[in-house]
């Protein structure tokens, strides 16, 4: 088996993505590998940058469409919110591995990549960590990240289940989702904003992230809330950080 068979295996996509229906009014279109992907823009006129947001898992576009993005499109900042195969409204089911192409997909239409900034929250630093490895973006921005997807599928899943072995399942996560080689692979400025008492993916992925991307990478470490309570507790700060950030990226 080929690495994206594996990583697209349905286990995968049933016990790793949990996908809810609500979707998002006036999406966006996107079509990736003969899917819609029902993503949603928020404009701030002609040569904005642009955020291209990838949401965490259990959540939807919509859940970042009604705050978030015209807030920030108030700032000046564009953005451009990416939704899943089997999230928010949009056909097919998740698969790991193909939603790799599907990020790619979102990416190619944000707009000019030198203007375009791209943010994965939780799961979907591994879509932002592709996209900046595969496109010539301005910045990275990975909020309540992943360092080790192999650490993140062995609580969930054996390779037994996917009908191979470990070292199979290892070498097919090597080959799609190593996050250092992909941190390696451009050079845009990074923001890595984390949780200390995070409980779901610990700050120690948010470290090894920050130290991979080495002096490219600022480092932002909160004292209140967790993984699903970060934005609650410190939402007026993130969004001055993120606002600096992207001024900074794309001036």
């Amino acid at each position: 088996m080929i690495a994206r068979d594996i990583l697209d295996h349905p286990v995968i996509g049933e016990r790793y993505f949990f996908g809810r229906p609500d979707a998002v009014a006036d999406p966006e279109i996107v079509l990736a590998s003969g899917l819609e992907l029902r993503c949603f823009r928020a404009r701030a006129g002609d040569g904005a940058p642009v955020l291209l947001h990838f949401h965490g898992n259990g959540e939807v576009v919509a859940d970042w469409a009604q705050d978030l993005a015209p807030s920030l499109a108030a700032s000046g900042i564009e953005v451009l919110l990416a939704e899943y195969r089997g999230y928010g409204g949009s056909s097919g089911l998740p698969a790991l591995g193909s939603m790799l192409g599907d990020a790619l997909a979102i990416a190619d239409v944000a707009g000019d990549p030198a203007n375009v900034v791209v943010y994965g929250r939780s799961v979907g630093s591994i879509y932002a960590i592709e996209v900046a490895a595969k496109r010539p973006v301005a910045g990275l921005v990975v909020e309540s990240g992943i360092a080790d997807v192999g650490e993140r599928l062995a609580l969930r899943l054996d390779a037994s289940e996917l009908g191979v072995t470990d070292a199979e399942l290892d070498a097919a996560i090597a080959s799609e989702l190593d996050h250092r080689a992909k941190l390696a692979a451009n050079d845009c400025p990074m923001l890595v904003l984390h949780a200390l008492a995070d409980h779901l993916v610990g700050v120690e992925h948010a470290r090894k992230l920050a130290s991979w991307a080495g002096d490219r990478a600022e480092l932002e470490l909160f004292e209140r809330g967790d993984h699903n309570s970060i934005w609650a507790y410190n939402s007026a700060a993130i969004v001055e950080r993120l606002c600096k950030f992207v001024a900074g990226a794309t001036s």
